[in-house]
């Protein structure tokens, strides 16, 4: 397989062309013939122009690249390496939602040919390719796995925004159905990745590793948010203790935060789904998804005692939320846990005002029914700021006072700021 895409006598397919998708097939684009294919008209129309919709990618990044851009199934069969990149996110009841999954794997399953290689790039829970995807894959195609085609999984690892890391500097697992399988697989990977690639023992064990890298985070924050509640108890500076125990060579330096975005507050979930579902319910993993998607509410009642504290009625307040991405410099809005915040603020009546350089307004109307304001206005009570976009670095005390009424509070949850004037009542999480 891996000399035909080489020398282009096939074609490799990338299905699902979002954060993960479309960065992976323009890779591959720039040393085989590739079909980028995604079921969003207009986003294919956008990158026909050269536009990446998630705004990620510069234009220069479509250049030298032999690819075709298409929401056709019958441009799909003319593949024989198919990559599946779409997006697997959970429910309202925080259970996996593989609908998106199992679409493409019907797609996918309807040009699939004998002597063709499907492989998955999505995050889901030890199982479900060969599980969920697999039985769907043979019932569409009428062909059987291992004597007609080859199966692999080799999970996603973009970083969104980090322009040090790009795709062909991390290191990529992979893994196959069989041996033949991970070689080829292993071969095609390796020819864009930089860093290499890792061969994985299993499908279920490549599938592990993935979801438990963010599982690992998500708990690690989890910590320190804890122990930033306590801490604020207690009046001490949660970065302040962070700087002091991070003298030792071995303490783990995180700090305390919003975890959302697609990654760490979504993919502990899948592991939590099988795990039940296997008759075992998880203790840490759970506690610390707890502890994180309930920060948005906690930093939400500290600003409201904050509030009384200076007199200013939460229901007269005027509150101006800075950002809203799941992280700093990014227009991906997904899972934005300052969402919830700004809702949990309106539900205490507080007149909230977001803005974001980089968010779509359009998107956060649609997403989470909220306004992005053009102009920043000048008669605020309290200025959250929950990501640290760059622009907001470059903010002083100069400017957070040319905003706000006398009296102000500024609520800093990325401790960006060092130095405040004391009549900014300054607190940081």
């Amino acid at each position: 397989m891996y000399q035909a895409l080489k020398d282009k006598q096939k074609t490799i397919a990338v299905v699902g062309l979002g954060y993960v998708g479309l960065p992976i097939a323009l890779e591959f684009a720039r040393h085989f013939r590739v079909i980028g294919f995604d079921i969003n008209k207009a986003r294919i129309e956008m990158m026909r122009r050269g536009e990446d919709p998630s705004r990620e990618l510069e234009p220069e990044a479509f250049h030298n690249t032999d690819i075709t851009f298409t929401h056709e199934i019958e441009v799909l069969r003319k593949a024989h390496f198919f990559v599946i990149a779409v997006p697997t996110d959970i429910d309202e009841h925080k259970v996996p939602d593989l609908n998106p999954l199992k679409k493409a794997s019907a797609s996918v399953g309807k040009a699939l040919k004998k002597g063709d290689y499907v492989i998955y790039e999505s995050t889901v829970y030890p199982g479900c390719t060969e599980e969920d995807c697999l039985p769907i894959l043979e019932e569409v195609s009428g062909l059987k796995m291992g004597r007609d085609f080859k199966l692999g999984y080799s999970p996603e690892r973009i970083n969104p925004g980090d322009k040090s890391r790009p795709l062909t500097k991390i290191l990529k697992i992979v893994s196959g159905s069989d041996d033949e399988a991970l070689e080829e697989i292993a071969q095609t990977y390796g020819h864009i990745i930089e860093a290499g690639v890792y061969k994985a023992s299993s499908i279920k064990v490549a599938e592990a590793a993935k979801v438990i890298e963010n599982t690992q985070r998500d708990l690690n924050i989890s910590l320190m948010n804890e122990l930033a509640m306590i801490f604020d108890r207690m009046g001490i500076d949660t970065y302040e203790v962070i700087k002091a125990a991070s003298t030792k060579w071995n303490f783990i330096k995180l700090y305390p935060g919003l975890v959302g975005g697609h990654c760490i507050g979504v993919d502990p979930y899948y592991l939590l789904h099988k795990s039940v579902e296997l008759g075992y319910e998880p203790q840490v993993i759970l506690s610390g998804r707890r502890i994180n998607d309930g920060m948005p509410a906690w930093i939400a009642k500290k600003l409201v005692q904050l509030l009384i504290q200076k007199d200013k009625s939460p229901g007269k307040s005027k509150v101006l939320v800075l950002g809203i991405t799941f992280k700093e410099d990014v227009a991906d809005i997904r899972n934005s846990k300052v969402a919830a915040l700004v809702h949990e603020l309106q539900d205490y009546s507080i007149n909230v005002h977001v803005a974001d350089p980089h968010a779509s307004p359009n998107e956060v109307a649609h997403e989470y029914k909220l306004t992005l304001v053009d102009n920043i206005s000048d008669d605020y009570d309290a200025i959250v700021v929950a990501v640290a976009h760059q622009e907001y670095k470059q903010y002083d005390s100069a400017y957070f006072k040319s905003i706000t009424k006398s009296h102000p509070i500024l609520m800093d949850l990325k401790a960006l700021y060092d130095k405040v004037d004391a009549d900014i009542h300054y607190w940081r999480l």
